[in-house]
């Protein structure tokens, strides 16, 4: 296999490596550099791989600017029993990307042509820079600044990958003035994000039979939260015949899996407008707002081309496991379901899974409970009934014999706030010494439920 446009050979890391990531950066379609083969296809391999891949990140990291991190992914791979480095680079969407060390001129940035990196004009870089997408989740600074990231900690701890001191800057959940952004608030314990899975009895939204709400919180958590529903729902279909058992699912899980994350990670939040789920008795749908980043075609879409919309969630999104490599998520959806279960408009993506049978068992449909009411845990339901008036969480926890603070907040009181059954006394601050909690309407038809 020879270089393309899309493909670049390097016998070793070299000192040029950068030069040829930004110039993928800077291509509409991204790229591949192979770390370990010669420009004819032959493979050498790497003495050192895991060290070389450290380096990689380190220089790709310091040496380019706007920050690359979050458009990249490092593979190691073996190849004719070699051990060799695949970088993968998503076209960026910050234009023009440029060496740290020359800035926007022609010595600092670089275009794809061809096989080649080549400076890039300077009248295409004031171009690029004069269009440069500004109205980022990485650039919007956050309403909020008192905002806090235990549930973060606790997910990169279970990873083994504790959080530093640094870890805002390093996660790029800062603006360039220090401000928490709106990634940031997003990724904090508590925010406004409201993330909503429906079910309906029949083919349309006319009859509501269940509605579930998870969010609140840190958007990781809300993921985690709309994946462990969306698999109970994805029941197993067992059709046994006189040679075997077939057992099939709803939704194919792999598929199912990346649908829902990719409406996450590519959700436009800057219309602060979250990706939505809805169960009909034929088919799955999950739309997302945003429709293709600018630049990229239907066609490009669908081969895998990747420009993350939000590259400081694909960041953190990668970190915890919950993406594999940049640009898989859809050629993984398509070995299961056509390009025509994927509908674009102008604001929106909707991805339409249809059912492997009914999506209930029979066709009677479980009994219908209004929304406003809530199926709830056992310790929600504790908490709901120690309520007789306002109370502060000193009272809440007494009443209930807990004595760990931690455990009370995570499976009592924030559950029930994120189900709107408890609210706060002070809303506009949630730290409040004077803070107390009250139960809703809907708490209240809850508990009696």
């Amino acid at each position: 296999m020879t270089e393309t446009n899309r493909i670049e050979y390097k016998r070793e890391l070299s000192d040029g490596l950068e030069k040829e990531v930004i110039a993928f950066l800077n291509y509409r379609e991204g790229g591949i550099i192979y770390i370990g083969i010669d420009k004819e296809g032959n493979t050498y391999g790497l003495a050192d791989a895991d060290g070389d891949q450290l380096k990689i990140k380190d220089r790709l990291k310091n040496n380019i600017r706007p920050s690359a991190l979050g458009l990249f992914d490092i593979v190691s791979e073996e190849r004719d029993g070699k051990n060799i480095l695949k970088i993968i680079v998503a076209s960026g969407p910050e234009k023009p990307y440029h060496l740290k060390k020359y800035g926007m001129s022609e010595r600092g940035c670089f275009i794809r042509l061809g096989s080649a990196a080549e400076p890039m004009p300077q009248k295409m870089i004031d171009e690029l820079f004069a269009s440069r997408t500004r109205n980022s989740i990485g650039i919007i600074k956050a309403h909020r600044q008192d905002l806090n990231f235990e549930q973060l900690r606790i997910y990169y701890q279970e990873k083994q990958k504790p959080l530093n001191k640094q870890f805002r800057k390093n996660l790029e959940l800062t603006t360039t003035n220090g401000d928490l952004n709106y990634a940031a608030y997003l990724l904090a314990d508590e925010n406004n994000v409201s993330v909503k899975v429906a079910k309906y009895k029949g083919e349309t939204r006319v009859d509501l039979i269940e509605s579930n709400e998870y969010g609140y919180c840190s958007l990781i958590k809300a993921t985690k939260s709309v994946l462990d529903k969306i698999n109970l729902e994805n029941r197993t279909i067992t059709q046994i015949t006189p040679k075997e058992r077939k057992e099939q699912r709803l939704w194919n899980a792999i598929a199912l899996r990346e649908a829902i994350i990719n409406a996450f990670v590519h959700n436009d939040f800057t219309r602060e407008i979250a990706p939505k789920f809805e169960i009909f008795r034929d088919r799955l749908e999950i739309t997302s707002a945003g429709s293709l980043p600018d630049g990229l075609s239907k066609s490009e879409f669908f081969e895998g081309y990747s420009i993350p919309r939000n590259k400081e969630l694909m960041r953190v999104y990668k970190d915890l496991d919950l993406v594999e490599q940049l640009g898989s998520g859809i050629p993984r959806i398509l070995e299961h379901y056509d390009k025509d279960s994927f509908h674009f408009s102008d604001n929106f993506l909707r991805m339409v899974l249809p059912s492997a049978e009914s999506v209930y068992a029979t066709e009677q449909v479980p009994t219908k409970y209004p929304a406003s009411i809530p199926q709830v845990t056992p310790q929600v339901r504790e908490l709901l009934n120690a309520f007789n008036s306002e109370h502060n969480r000193t009272e809440l926890q007494n009443h209930l014999g807990l004595t760990d603070r931690k455990n009370f907040r995570i499976n009592y009181l924030v559950p029930a706030i994120e189900n709107d059954l408890v609210e706060l006394t002070i809303p506009d601050k949630p730290r409040s010494s004077k803070q107390q909690y009250r139960l809703t309407e809907k708490g209240k038809k809850a508990r009696k439920g």
